[in-house]
C-alpha cells in the first residue's frame, strides 16, 4: 500500500490572506525532480537568534546526515538554500557515512552565509562516571573526530560541533571535555559547543545549562513530550511539550539555543523508524491547529516551533518533504495561539 501524506502549498497570494492549497504526494518519493514553479510561491522563511552565537538562523535546520549518508543532492541543497535556509547538520562518518564527504561542495560554495553543524559520539555509557585519564581519552577522541569531520567537509573550520547522543550528565559536565572545545576554538576549529541527546534528555539538558559552557542543544521532543528513542515513541511518563516550559527557559536564560529533532519520527511509517500513528498528537492541539489544513507532520513541526524549540532540524531526503516542512516552519505561528 502506498503511504501518503498531504502537503500545505501556499498560493502568490499568500500575504493576501488567499486560501491554502492542499496536495497530495508520496512519502520519501524516489523521484529527485524538483518544481521550481511551487518554489517560487511559498511564503518567506522565518528567523530567529541562535542563543549566544547571535546567529540569525532560519526556523527550518536542513538535517543532512541521512539525507547525505550515500550520495550528494546539491540540486535539493541549493533549493533550501535559495529558498532562505541557512543551517546545515551533518554529521560523523562512524555513523552518517559519507554524508560530510557528500556535503563539501555545498559548503564550499555557500560557507560565508550558513551555519555549519556537525558531531560525533563520546563512546561513554549512560551511568559511566570518568577518571579524569578516562575523560580526557574521550575529549581526545572527540577532537579526533572534529579533524575527521573538517578533512570530509573540506573545512577548515566549523560553526558549531556536537557531543552527539549525549546521555550522562557527568559526562556533558566533565571540564576535559569542555577544555578540549576551547583548545579547538583557540585554533580555530569550531566557534560553538553543543551537544545532541534522545536518552534522558531533561537531565542531560539540566546539566547543560549548569554549566554555562554550551550554545546549543539538540534535544528529541514531541508535542507530547520528550522522544523515546529506544522505544520509538513519547518517553513513558513525559509531561507534554507544554509543561516543559520552564526547563526550556533554563536552558535559553544559559545562552542555549534549542533545536528540535524527531519531533515528527512516531508519525512516520514504520520502516522510517515510526508508528505510523496519525492523530497521536492532536489532544494537544488547540482547535485552531486542529482545523488548520495541514498534514499531521507539518502540524507537529509548528506546534514544537511555538512551544519553546528556536528551530527545527528535518531529515530532508526529496523535495516534497523540503515543501512541507520549509512550509510548517515559515508559518508555524499563523496556526498556533
Amino acid at each position: 500500500m502506498t503511504v501518503r501524506r498531504k502537503f500545505l502549498r501556499n498560493s502568490i497570494l499568500f500575504g493576501l490572506g488567499a486560501p491554502t492549497l492542499l496536495r497530495a504526494r508520496p512519502l520519501f518519493a524516489q523521484s529527485d525532480s524538483i518544481d521550481l514553479a511551487r518554489v517560487k510561491e511559498w511564503p518567506t522563511m522565518k528567523y530567529t537568534t541562535l542563543g549566544r552565537t547571535n546567529f540569525k538562523a532560519s526556523r527550518l535546520v536542513y538535517g543532512c546526515g541521512a539525507a547525505l549518508s550515500r550520495r550528494k543532492n546539491d540540486a535539493l541543497l541549493n533549493v533550501a538554500f535559495d529558498a532562505g535556509i541557512n543551517v546545515y547538520d551533518v554529521g560523523t562518518s562512524r555513523y552518517y557515512g559519507s554524508a560530510e564527504r557528500n556535503l563539501a561542495d555545498f559548503v564550499t560554495e555557500h560557507r560565508d552565509d550558513i551555519f555549519l553543524i556537525s558531531k560525533s559520539f563520546l563512546n561513554a555509557s549512560e551511568n559511566e562516571e570518568p577518571s579524569v585519564k578516562r575523560a580526557k581519552e574521550l575529549a581526545q577522541q572527540w577532537r579526533k573526530d572534529m579533524e575527521q569531520s573538517l578533512s570530509q567537509l573540506k573545512q577548515e573550520n566549523v560553526d558549531a560541533y556536537y557531543t552527539m547522543d549525549a546521555k550522562n550528565p557527568l559526562i556533558v559536565k566533565n571540564e576535559e571535555i569542555y577544555r578540549e572545545f576551547e583548545r579547538a576554538k583557540q585554533d580555530g576549529k569550531v566557534s560553538y559547543f553543543g551537544l545532541s541527546t534522545h536518552n534522558r534528555a531533561a537531565e542531560v539538558l539540566a546539566a547543560a545549562a549548569e554549566t554555562d559552557w554550551y550554545h546549543l542543544a539538540m534535544v528529541a521532543i514531541t508535542p507530547a513530550g520528550w522522544y523515546d528513542w529506544n522505544r520509538k515513541t513519547v518517553l513513558p511518563d513525559s509531561p507534554p511539550m507544554v509543561d516543559l516550559k520552564s526547563a526550556f527557559e533554563d536552558a535559553k536564560k544559559a545562552g542555549i539555543a534549542l533545536v528540535g529533532m524527531k519531533v515528527a519520527r512516531h508519525l512516520a511509517p514504520r520502516m522510517f523508524g515510526g508508528k505510523n500513528v496519525k492523530s497521536v498528537y492532536e489532544s494537544h492541539y488547540s482547535e485552531k491547529l486542529k482545523n488548520a489544513e495541514l498534514s499531521v507532520f507539518q502540524q507537529s513541526y509548528a506546534y514544537v516551533l511555538e512551544n519553546g524549540m528556536d528551530v527545527v532540524n528535518s531529515d530532508i531526503q526529496n523535495f516534497d518533504i523540503l515543501e512541507e516542512n520549509f512550509l510548517a516552519a515559515a508559518t508555524s505561528g499563523e496556526y498556533v495561539d
